[in-house]
């Protein structure tokens, strides 16, 4: 099966613009001097044309001035091995990215600034509980823009957000996307979204439509294989917020923690997830595949018909078992499950398939770093 898993320091989604109707619109120019009862059949139709038009010029209004408010905080990370994007957050030269981005750089990096400035940065600081997080010093900063940092706690499913790096290619330089919120996972730390990002985005901002960083892109679960589909993930700013404070203290590790990950096309495969009761023994280990809470995954797959029950378990004496189980081409997330129940840490879900189609499943542990033996069974009636 070509089934991918990549990181966005080489990584994926597809974008989807979400529309929202403004809730006043001025007398409409075009009705002149109608009589009121045609001006009043005017305004009572069903869908109004003109309101239609002008709510979408106002959402255009709002994704032009998003970018022209972030982007020149954005920036290129060039490394002698890799390609990532960052932002800066302090006019003293701090830049946020990546670990994975300059985990393996020797100390200056070259930064690309959205004025086409290029400048070095020494490596600072990684997070030091282990999350995909990294910051840079810009040497000798003058002239710098900056990006506001936004609420976590107002991040809502649903909302618009936009995304903005250096996709594939340098030459694409502040290539800007957008999308909406898919979900919002607190407990673990990350936000899944659907603004289209390809290789080379990782560490760069994921924006709401105040243009303040909600998010950090850092990786894609991509079951397809294909470019633009798959599962987005940025690391939410929760996260940033602590490691920004750790920086000004002078507690951030120099060292990074997450395991090293091969940036390239066979970082992960996709195993076929038998459904007749069949049992997979595994491990998760160090160097598999990491989250953006730093937790190990696996990743599973099998097809699946609309109106089929499944029932995963995913059991273990060594670590606490989590599931995820989504439909792989629409990003959808179906169900979840790390507690059977309040004395049993095994992870079960049970769930209708809502259409034909390939489904995704992710085993976990819900610790970050915690690894051991497991074994998953999946039956579909």
């Amino acid at each position: 099966m070509n089934n991918k898993h990549l990181y966005l320091g080489i990584l994926t989604l597809t974008g989807l613009i979400v529309l929202t109707l403004i809730s006043q619109v001025k007398p409409d120019p075009v009705l002149g001097d109608t009589n009121p009862s045609t001006v009043d059949q005017l305004r009572h139709r069903e869908p109004q044309p003109l309101r239609w038009l002008l709510a979408a010029s106002e959402e255009e209004k709002i994704r032009i001035q998003v970018y022209e408010q972030a982007s020149p905080a954005v920036v290129t990370i060039m490394t002698s091995d890799a390609m990532g994007s960052g932002f800066i957050v302090s006019n003293d030269g701090l830049v946020i990215t990546n670990a994975h981005v300059v985990r393996d750089a020797t100390s200056p990096v070259k930064i690309v600034l959205a004025d086409e400035r290029e400048v070095v940065a020494d490596l600072v600081g990684f997070q030091g509980q282990g999350l995909d997080l990294a910051a840079l010093k810009i040497r000798n900063p003058s002239n710098l823009k900056t990006l506001r940092l936004g609420d976590p706690k107002a991040v809502k499913v649903g909302q618009s957000v936009y995304a903005i790096g250096t996709p594939l290619d340098p030459q694409l330089q502040n290539t800007y996307t957008s999308g909406i919120v898919s979900r919002v996972d607190h407990k673990r730390g990350f936000i899944q979204h659907d603004a289209a990002i390809n290789p080379g985005n990782s560490g760069g901002p994921l924006l709401n439509s105040n243009g303040e960083v909600i998010g950090v892109n850092t990786m894609l679960i991509n079951p397809s294989g294909n470019t633009n589909i798959g599962i987005g993930l940025a690391i939410s700013i929760a996260e940033v917020q602590p490691f920004l404070v750790a920086l000004q203290k002078g507690d951030s590790s120099m060292i990074a923690q997450q395991p090293p990950q091969q940036e390239t096309e066979e970082t992960t495969t996709i195993a076929q997830l038998p459904v007749d009761g069949q049992p997979i023994s595994a491990t998760l280990k160090a160097g598999d595949q990491v989250l953006p809470n730093n937790t190990y995954v696996h990743l599973y797959a099998f097809q699946g018909r609309k109106g089929q029950q499944v029932v995963i378990e995913m059991t273990s004496k060594q670590i606490d078992p989590s599931l995820f189980l989504y439909l792989a081409d629409k990003e959808l997330l179906i169900e979840q499950n790390d507690d059977e129940s309040t004395s049993n840490f095994n992870a079960k879900l049970v769930a209708t398939l809502p259409e034909d189609g390939l489904y995704l499943v992710l085993a976990n542990a819900y610790e970050a770093g915690e690894t051991g033996s497991y074994e998953l069974r999946a039956i579909v009636k």
